[in-house]
């Protein structure tokens, strides 16, 4: 139940007045929300900049081209002439230095009159102009009276916006938004409060919207940084919780004599490499203690996590448990089986696939072999956390590309067994904070080399200018016959605003006029035998060049495919080109990734450009893209800043990080029922920051 307190911030903001239909749907765009936003959604809304309005001259002392607040009294209107519309609204004020003239377009009749009386004095914020010799200033951003002159602070916040939602609706909103703020009690220790100085949260929230000085919205100011620690606070939290559920004692232990993982060692064709076979030993271990295992396996595109993940399943079985394995898409899931089922078939374990896919009697007999135990090894989707999916005896649940699933889903996979062990698999490497930060504090193995065998990747930069050169050079290599990703970063035309990026379908259309039923397209718009059908032609050599969306980003294998162009590729993240180019070098011959972006390249881009050229070390990348990332982020979620956080930023919070931990982990000691006046506050900070699905650990167990 979420406190009472919090009622008025988890109103919909269409209760607020001045929001409608129209208006909710361009905030819900805003906020990343598929209902009406709350309250709360627009409060956690921050500023990216500020407008400082605070110069105040005389007319004749007015820089041209500054931004300027002037006090003024209207002299008189010219409208534009009848018939005219296009022409502008002029509005002639003065002081007892000069003239400007406030310029408006296509405006209301009656609206700049009622705005600006003639004879008034009103005062005017805009940035100054020159024409014909006269100061202009066109659509000022202020106009108030006397009495809405006081009010102002002079400073401005500037908010990250979306098309047709203009700055003065989101600020009157936010405006309306903080006169709900409840009294809430403090949940930071006094202790915390005292060392980092914070100010309350009402107080962050008010300075960060309404700042009094510049440097109030700074990310690392006692304001901001207030908020970013509340933030990760309730995430630290969420995860002790969590772990306090996961890491309860054991009872059963689930890892055998080791027989079937031999079996499985010795059907491998090559070797295992040494981190494989410590991390294999270290999960072994983790299955004979007396609590439940939590451990983060990661390593690089390619690094063998399968087979890991495929051996840990093995020990299970070996006292005749069963393992689940949650990918986050169906193709991931599809490759997975592919990579498991001939080996754990030499070992005697039956494997299946359940997604959205299977239907009808498939699925039926599916739940029916899981639930009498036939099944060892069960890999799909989400699908696998429906209700009627019952397992006789799960004993571990693998979690594929964890960030991607919420506490939620996680929870509902582990609760289908009984101290079911967790064992998180991750493609991209994660840099030590932001494990800390997403994961909590898990048992971390890396696998650091490649399999043997796996190829070289030469990568190669290349303007957009040169198009006709590099498709001149894929002619070259569908002639002797090798196969070729194509990769674009949009699906079809976009509407966004800025330069024009290169869409799927456009380039499967260009190339095909040129190579004919050569190209094959796949994109996230596909239905998934469609997909399966375009990756197929592929896989055979059918098609040679396969123009793809980031949908191949994951779990696509085609060891023959040794070419990659990656266009737009300024517009990629680090970890994606990454992730992007790890879909070639898996077979015997050496590969080359060719990355086309447009000029002229940021400062930003160009850094990323230069890391991934150089380098081939997920690890090293991970590090590097946490170092330029002033957005997007490491893990590939949506937000900028940390994965999954709105507020907090990894660059400028990172110390915030061991300390929300740290208070985490005593609260879990001191209350770990979050009762009484302190666990009463904890509980709003889960809700506030939308971590409430670990309150539901409370009761549990």
């Amino acid at each position: 139940m979420r406190p009472e307190v919090l009622n008025a911030l988890f109103a919909p903001i269409t209760a607020m007045t001045g929001i409608g239909p129209k208006q909710e749907k361009l905030f819900r765009f805003l906020l990343g929300r598929d209902e009406t936003p709350r309250i709360v959604d627009l409060l956690l809304h921050l500023p990216a900049s500020v407008i400082d309005r605070r110069q105040r001259p005389k007319i004749n002392e007015a820089e041209i081209g500054a931004m300027v607040t002037l006090e003024v009294i209207v002299e008189r209107h010219r409208p534009p002439p009848p018939g005219r519309s296009r022409a502008p609204h002029l509005v002639y004020c003065a002081d007892d230095t000069g003239t400007v003239i406030l310029t408006y377009f296509r405006t209301y009749p009656g609206q700049i009159e009622k705005l600006l009386p003639e004879g008034e004095k009103r005062y005017v914020s805009g940035t100054t102009q020159l024409f014909d010799g006269m100061l202009q200033m066109t659509h000022p951003d202020r106009v108030v009276d006397e009495e809405g002159f006081a009010k102002l602070t002079g400073i401005d916040a500037v908010y990250p916006l979306t098309q047709g939602l203009a700055i003065t609706a989101l600020r009157k909103a936010i405006a309306q938004a903080l006169t709900k703020l409840p009294d809430l009690p403090e949940w930071i220790g006094a202790d915390v409060l005292r060392r980092c100085k914070f100010p309350s949260f009402a107080d962050a929230l008010q300075r960060v919207h309404v700042p009094q000085e510049l440097t109030d919205i700074l990310p690392d100011g006692p304001f901001w940084s207030r908020l970013a620690y509340d933030e990760l606070l309730a995430g630290q939290l969420a995860l002790a919780l969590v772990r306090a559920q996961l890491r309860r004692p054991a009872g059963d232990r689930n890892a055998g004599d080791g027989a079937l993982r031999r079996k499985i060692i010795d059907a491998l064709p090559y070797a295992l490499t040494p981190s494989q076979q410590q991390a294999s030993a270290a999960i072994a271990d983790d299955l004979t203690q007396p609590v439940r295992m939590l451990r983060l396996l990661q390593g690089d595109v390619g690094s063998g996590k399968t087979v890991v993940a495929l051996l840990a399943a093995a020990a299970v079985a070996e006292v005749g448990k069963q393992t689940a394995l949650m990918a986050p898409t169906e193709i991931l899931a599809r490759q997975h089986v592919k990579t498991i089922a001939p080996l754990a078939e030499r070992a005697g374990l039956t494997v299946a696939i359940l997604t959205g896919r299977e239907k009808g009697r498939e699925r039926k007999d599916i739940l029916a072999r899981l639930e009498s135990g036939e099944i060892d090894f069960l890999v799909g989707t989400h699908a696998l956390i429906q209700d009627d999916v019952i397992f006789k005896s799960l004993a571990l649940a693998v979690v594929d590309e964890q960030h991607r699933f919420g506490v939620r889903e996680r929870l509902a996979l582990t609760n289908k067994g009984n101290a079911v062990d967790v064992l998180v698999l991750s493609a991209t490497p994660i840099p030590r904070t932001l494990v800390l930060t997403y994961f909590g504090d898990m048992d971390i193995s890396e696998l650091r080399e490649k399999p043997a065998g796996r190829q070289p990747i030469e990568t190669r930069t290349f303007s957009a200018s040169r198009l006709q050169e590099i498709i001149d050079g894929v002619g070259r290599a569908v002639d002797s016959g090798k196969l070729i990703y194509w990769i674009v970063p949009l699906v079809e035309e976009s509407e966004m605003d800025g330069p024009k990026l290169t869409n799927a379908e456009e380039r499967f259309e260009s190339l095909q006029q040129r190579f004919g039923d050569k190209v094959g397209l796949v994109h996230g718009r596909m239905r998934g035998p469609e997909k399966d059908a375009a990756m197929a032609r592929f896989a055979a050599g059918e098609t040679q060049i396969l123009v793809a969306t980031t949908v191949v980003e994951v779990g696509v294998d085609v060891p023959a495919a040794t070419i990659m162009v990656i266009e737009n590729a300024e517009r990629f993240g680090l970890a994606q080109l990454h992730q992007l180019r790890g879909r070639i070098g898996r077979g015997s011959e050496t590969s080359t990734c060719l990355l086309l972006y447009r000029e002229p390249l940021g400062e930003i881009a160009k850094k990323r450009l230069t890391v991934i050229k150089d380098s081939t070390d997920g690890f090293r990348i991970a590090e590097e893209d946490l170092k330029l990332r002033g957005e997007g982020d490491v893990l590939g979620t949506r937000q900028s800043g940390l994965p999954g956080y709105r507020i907090a930023r990894s660059e400028v919070h990172a110390q915030l990080i061991t300390q929300a931990r740290d208070e985490a982990l005593r609260i879990m000691k001191d209350n770990p029922k979050l009762t009484g006046e302190r666990g009463e506050a904890l509980r709003c900070l889960l809700y506030l920051y939308e971590r409430d699905e670990a309150i539901s650990l409370l009761g549990a167990g």
